[in-house]
């Protein structure tokens, strides 16, 4: 392209023409599974065909009624179906408001664009934190520097000449300048990485891995316990017919059919919820994440200060030289202002008119930045504790400004901006302090104390001078705020490293590579950690943390890499995120307990049969009727209900100390009263099968009764309304011949209730025993 070209851009003819010539930029879509997909992935499921084929054989031998479970599979379909399809859709939505759009040089003005609708040859502009879309050759660097570690590992940015390469993926780490786009779509390097960012799956959860290997478990057993079952029925001197039922009977409840079905609409539910409240979840494990995170790392600005800053003063240092038209200069020489320079703007005159014959864009790593003004002269404008480091009555100065919890910088006069033998430009001369004053967020001190009363431990983290970020943290009732720490005098050791996370609170002068690495020594330590942030210096630690959390008005680096996107900027919403994650998993602890436990007692109910060699106790119909009052319809209020809970490590274990003893004693106290029911000469199967099914519902009801604890006035009405449904079918005549259940010998049934009654209060005894041994949350130190 030529140097015309390059200043212009491309005119709307050439766009048109490389759009018609399909040379547009084919952005990646989100990873969410099409209609098809989503339909075929809740329908097209081992239990559902398992499901299927025992529906199909129930039909055939035993009639419409006796496959009704087979209705599950249209329900479990559909509901995960339409609440997939919705989460879908508020996602679409939500990813389409936080993307960032590319800014383009067309017909010679700058225009934003959408990532998806830029051409080959589009010139795209670059600014501090813009992530680069697609890839391309730079054509007008201005101290350009690109991070590229989000796809090579190497943490340090690299400087960008003109016709260097710029690859999609990567991002500005400071400096300006622009590129020519060159592949694009599948072409691009490495555009899969807001694709990946963006992915709606439960890959990578603790959560699922569980349910799985419960699953696997279950899968194993269910197979020799089947074909043991399916000999003994045959066996047992009933027809063919009665063989077939009794067998289906016996399988179908050893399927926990709902489990995965729930456990997902619990994730996505939680994503809808979340998505009202504007926070766009970028993968479905971090609802998970949210819940068992209890280390917090915030960024101070931005987070627990509003995002803009006010000019506050100018504390002249030299006395012969006017600070403002120096800072004019340096605000009109930087082409892609921070938040510091756009306050520092609106405070000074207007520009002087100098030229820069050479810039030094600012950077997290160096912490200022600079102009040379030929005969006006050089100079820097940054940190003080960085530019006036060897100069101690203006460092003291500008520590006495910030301990109030401003923000200080220091601006001063160079023989050299060079910094290559150095942290800091050579023959610095200090010419004034600037004081900037910073607010704290609404209702900071409410967030905040949220988190302590969880045990979460917070951690203030910030590139600022160590001392303002302590004043700013006290402010806003951070506990334990007085541990401040400034991070250049922190040990490179992991270990040691580690140690002094554990003990300091607020840490200053923090580079973006101690972010990640805090986070990292934090896992070392057992934590789980969640790290807020916006700037381009937050993205190596958002994408190392458990739950990397931005604001929406942050950097297209920092939502890129984010899991939790907060598009209203609002850090109030994180008690809100927290509690969705712990109601996720709370909830869907609860219902793993259910299907367990009817998991278990299926599986000893089906051994039991098979080695005595008797018929299976119960119809089809009586465990559709069971289950569905027991299980199927609580399991789907308890998964969606609102749930405060903390966390608790052990899911696997906890779920394991209630379900095996509780199916056990179910087991037990069914095959009990069936045993004696059919010892009994005065009653015939069918009515020894209804004293099963009436012990049966009795502990199932029990075990519902127990797992819906603490009781809230509807968890109490929802057992008391299972309880009052299986009394009405009782009750009903029609609804009492529906679902074959007889009234026999009276003596069965207050045997069966009496041992319903014993095995009650053994399950009483070991909730009581599980609930006085339970590991507790780690407590704050």
């Amino acid at each position: 392209m030529t140097a015309d070209t390059v200043r212009l851009g491309l005119s709307t003819a050439e766009v048109a023409e490389r759009v018609a010539d399909g040379r547009v930029n084919t952005a990646p879509e989100r990873r969410t599974r099409n209609g098809w997909q989503i339909l075929a992935g809740n329908l097209f499921t081992f239990f559902n065909a398992l499901i299927g084929v025992l529906t199909v054989v129930a039909l055939v031998f035993g009639g419409p009624k006796q496959a009704l479970f087979g209705l599950v599979i249209v329900f479990n379909s559909a509901i995960g179906t339409i609440q997939e399809l919705r989460a879908k859709a508020a996602l679409d939505r939500l990813a389409i408001v936080g993307q960032a759009p590319s800014r383009v040089i067309r017909d010679g003005a700058e225009t934003p664009v959408a990532p998806d609708a830029l051409v080959v040859d589009d010139h795209v502009l670059l600014g501090p934190g813009e992530q680069i879309p697609v890839d391309g050759k730079v054509a007008r660097p201005a101290g350009l520097e690109v991070d590229e570690s989000l796809l090579t590992g190497e943490s340090d940015p690299v400087a960008k000449a003109e016709g260097d390469e710029v690859l999609s993926g990567s991002f500005v780490a400071s400096g300006a300048g622009a590129f020519v786009v060159g592949r694009i779509g599948a072409d691009a390097y490495a555009a899969r990485l807001l694709a990946e960012a963006s992915r709606f799956s439960l890959a990578d959860s603790k959560l699922m891995g569980g349910i799985n290997r419960f699953l696997k478990i279950i899968t194993v057993l269910i197979v020799p316990v089947a074909v043991l079952l399916i000999v003994s029925q045959a066996r047992s001197g009933q027809s063919l017919r009665d063989n077939i039922v009794g067998t289906v009977a016996g399988i179908v409840p050893m399927i926990p059919e709902g489990l995965v079905l729930l456990t997902s609409i619990a994730f996505v539910v939680g994503v809808l919820r979340l998505a009202r409240r504007r926070c766009l979840v970028q993968e479905l494990p971090a609802i998970e994440g949210l819940a068992r995170v209890d280390v917090l790392c915030l960024d101070k600005t931005g987070t627990l200060t509003e995002p803009g800053m006010s000019f506050g003063e100018i504390v002249d240092l030299d006395g012969t030289v006017d600070a403002r038209p120096i800072l004019a200069a340096l605000v009109r020489a930087d082409e892609n202002p921070n938040p510091t320079m756009l306050a520092v703007a609106d405070a000074v005159p207007v520009d002087p008119g100098w030229e820069a014959e050479s810039q030094v864009p600012f950077s997290s790593a160096r912490k200022w930045s600079g102009a040379d003004f030929g005969g006006h002269g050089a100079y820097a404008f940054g940190a003080p504790d960085v530019l006036l480091a060897e100069l101690p009555e203006p460092l003291a100065r500008a520590q006495e400004l910030g301990a109030g919890g401003n923000r200080v910088l220091a601006l001063v006069g160079a023989d050299e901006l060079t910094c290559d033998d150095g942290p800091r430009p050579v023959g610095v001369r200090p010419l004034a302090l600037v004081v900037l004053e910073q607010r704290l967020r609404p209702h900071v001190g409410r967030t905040l104390g949220y988190f302590n009363e969880q045990g979460v431990t917070l951690k203030i983290i910030s590139g600022d001078n160590a001392v303002s970020v302590g004043a700013v943290a006290r402010a806003a009732g951070v506990p334990h705020a007085e541990r401040v720490v400034d991070a250049r005098e922190l040990p490179e050791d992991p270990e040691a490293l580690a140690e002094a996370l554990e003990t300091y609170t607020v840490f200053g002068r923090v580079t973006p590579q101690q972010k990640r690495a805090f986070v990292t020594a934090l896992h070392r330590r057992g934590h789980t950690v969640a790290m807020t942030g916006d700037g381009v210096n937050d993205v190596l630690a958002l994408k190392e943390a458990d739950l990397g959390v931005a604001m929406g008005s942050g950097s297209a680096a920092a939502r890129g890499v984010a899991k939790v996107v907060l598009l209203d900027n609002d850090f109030g919403s994180l008690p809100r995120v927290v509690a969705e994650g712990r109601r996720v998993l709370g909830n869907i602890e609860r219902v793993s307990d259910l299907f367990l436990t009817k998991t278990i007692y299926s599986i000893a109910l089906a051994l039991a049969v098979g080695l005595i060699g008797v018929p299976y106790p119960f119809a089809p119909i009586h465990v559709t009727l069971i289950g569905a009052l027991t299980i199927g319809v609580p399991s789907f209020f308890l998964a969606l209900a609102p749930n405060s809970e903390r966390f608790r490590p052990g899911f696997v274990g906890r779920v394991l100390r209630f379900a095996v003893p509780a199916g056990v004693m179910v087991a037990l106290a069914t095959f009990g009263a069936y045993w004696l029911a059919r010892d009994n000469e005065s009653s015939a199967l069918r009515e020894d099968k209804a004293t099963a099914t009436i012990t049966l519902f009795c502990v199932a009801l029990a075990v519902l009764a127990l797992t819906a604890r603490p009781y809230t006035w509807w968890r109490g009405g929802l057992v008391i309304v299972m309880g009052g449904l299986f009394v009405l079918v009782l009750a009903v005549p029609f609804a009492r011949d529906f679902f074959e259940l007889s009234y026999g010998d009276p003596y069965n049934t207050l045997v069966g209730l009496g041992l319903a009654a014993a095995a009650v209060l053994v399950l009483v005894g070991v909730t009581w025993w599980n609930t006085r041994t339970a590991v507790k949350p780690p407590m704050k130190q």
